[in-house]
């Protein structure tokens, strides 16, 4: 059995897999994460002039949000992590995606007659515009404020790649 780290990180992980499939994209990994991108999301057609549209995130889970007014205050990444989404012009644009978890692992999805249900939500954040930190640390954590509007849903994250909205994209 996994840890509880390793397991509330991996349901975050297949929480976004579920919308992806949903959105009808293809996910994809690196064979290493050297790069700060936990996975990588495609389109697999054209959208307008575009071929095969992607994003690459980052994926944090979190058992404990804060939130203040319109946003969540996310201290998890650290400044090396942070740079990592930030540091560009890059080709295939980065985003961080924080799935809020409850912090009881038996309570992560419950199957019900209509159908499954994953618990909580996943936010998503972008970084365009933003500066990276000079001389980062992993030892220094950055305040994050991730828009409580900004829900991942299988519309959004469609929307985020530059996937063409379709009959599955609610």
């Amino acid at each position: 059995m996994l840890d509880q780290r390793n397991h509330q990180g991996k349901f975050a992980e297949d929480y976004v897999r579920v919308l992806a499939s949903a959105a009808g994209l293809l996910v994809y990994q690196d064979d290493l994460d050297h790069d700060g991108i936990d996975l990588g999301f495609r389109y697999a057609g054209r959208a307008g002039h575009i071929s095969s549209p992607a994003i690459e995130v980052q994926i944090k889970s979190w058992s404990d949000p804060r939130s203040k007014g319109a946003d969540l205050h996310f201290r998890g990444l650290n400044e090396v992590q942070y740079n990592k989404l930030v540091a560009g012009p890059f080709l295939v644009p980065r985003y961080l995606f924080l799935v809020v978890v409850p912090q009881e692992s038996d309570r992560y999805a419950r199957v019900e007659t209509d159908g499954l249900t994953l618990s909580r939500l996943c936010y998503y954040r972008g970084f365009e515009g933003e500066r990276p930190i000079a001389a980062p640390s992993a030892a220094r954590k950055v305040p994050l404020q991730v828009p409580l509007g900004n829900v991942l849903t299988v519309r959004a994250l469609r929307e985020l790649v530059g996937a063409p909205a379709g009959p599955s994209a609610r």
